[in-house]
């Protein structure tokens, strides 16, 4: 069966590179309107240009405020997908409290804002599906030199159990997706930053079992599924898609 999302309105966080922009594309193209939100407004707009399905957005998730009247001026969600996120490199002696914060602020913090001013919209509707990008390195999976990274993400996944058993009556669905090592721009700019680009993209490489990265559009058509009715008896879950990562 094909999955349609026609006639459902989706919110995605940090829409204009990578997950975010590929989940945007895939749901765009099977049939939603998406609501593409980023802090780079030129860039989501360029995204937006691409789709007469997507509207594009400047939207920093770290002010409240601004999420609340972003929220309020949209049509009702059906669909949310958080996106937004940042790794931070070191171990807990690396950690100091501004890395702390950033890290849940980011990874944490700013899903639960979102979230929280989406779900009344949801609710009133009586339906709605959240989607949570948390990580396979989290409470699934420890790594090296992912201190703050995992315990951020596993926070998420919290999230998720605890808005899914919060309203399974209501409706709602509310589900994880935890990507292993993804192909992205901000993965790209991590590799650049150790000085040897090469010699670190082999290292990530190494460490996957199929022996590759993963691409957004793996991750996407999960986000797809889990927004669309096919997976209409699924929630609180967390998806691992790491490439066999966490066997």
């Amino acid at each position: 069966m094909e999955q349609t999302l026609t006639g459902k309105t989706a919110l995605v966080t940090a829409a204009a590179n990578g997950i975010g922009r590929s989940s945007a594309e895939a749901m765009a193209a099977r049939g939603a309107h998406v609501i593409a939100t980023d802090i780079d407004g030129a860039a989501v707009q360029a995204l937006a240009d691409t789709s007469p399905n997507i509207t594009g957005h400047q939207l920093d998730v770290l002010d409240s405020a601004a999420v609340e009247a972003l929220v309020a001026s949209v049509a009702p969600v059906h669909i949310l997908l958080n996106c937004a996120g940042w790794v931070h490199d070191g171990t807990i002696l690396d950690c100091d409290d501004a890395v702390w914060d950033r890290s849940f602020d980011l990874n944490a913090r700013a899903m639960f804002r979102v979230t929280k001013a989406v779900l009344p919209g949801m609710l009133s509707s009586g339906s709605g599906s959240v989607i949570n990008i948390a990580s396979i390195v989290s409470s699934e999976k420890g790594a090296p030199r992912r201190f703050a990274y995992g315990a951020s993400k596993a926070a998420i996944i919290g999230m998720t159990k605890a808005i899914a058993a919060d309203f399974v009556k209501d409706g709602i669905r509310c589900n994880a997706i935890c990507p292993g090592t993804v192909q992205s721009p901000s993965l790209n700019d991590r590799l650049a930053a150790t000085g040897d680009f090469d010699k670190a993209l082999a290292a990530f490489q190494e460490r996957q079992p199929m022996g590759r990265l993963g691409q957004p559009e793996e991750i996407a058509d999960m986000v797809c599924y889990l927004a669309g009715d096919l997976s209409a008896f699924t929630t609180g879950q967390a998806f691992a898609v790491d490439g066999g990562w966490s066997i």
